[in-house]
């Protein structure tokens, strides 16, 4: 793989770190071809139509992120956890081994850089070099399967 497609199949901009401390470039729905989510803090003309679960998402619809006074749930938010957090990241601690929570705490103590710099290296692929899906513990390029 030469390092050109290797730096594009592993990059993670900052605007794929959704407010609740999801990396958008693990998700399934954002990784698969077929009615593909651009992530849930990109706008989109088409925004009804890319993403149901995306645009009724009660996290990314937070009236403290919509009217852009944070840009995480851990962001001066006196309500932080919520709720609603905490059932998301209870349920992702259960089926897929990733805390959101644990990525907001981590981000407000190192910076965004580093926890992606730290995703890029949980996450890669050691056999093609893409990221594998947090929702199927397997590489979707070319099928490695994380233990």
């Amino acid at each position: 793989m030469t390092s050109e497609r290797r730096k594009k199949t592993t990059m993670i901009p900052t605007i794929l770190i959704a407010p609740c401390g999801m990396n958008c470039r693990l998700c399934l729905g954002y990784i698969r071809e077929k009615n593909r989510c651009p992530g849930c803090r990109m706008i989109d003309k088409q925004e009804s139509k890319k993403s149901e679960y995306r645009n009724r998402c009660r996290i990314r619809n937070c009236e403290q992120i919509a009217k852009g006074k944070i840009k995480y749930c851990s962001d001066t938010c006196g309500r932080f956890p919520c709720s609603r957090l905490k059932q998301l990241d209870k349920r992702y601690r259960t089926k897929y081994g990733m805390s959101m929570i644990d990525n907001l705490k981590m981000i407000n103590e190192i910076g965004i850089r580093d926890f992606i710099r730290n995703e890029k290296e949980k996450w890669l692929c050691p056999e093609c070099g893409g990221m594998i899906c947090v929702h199927r513990p397997v590489c979707l390029s070319c099928g490695y399967k994380r233990h």
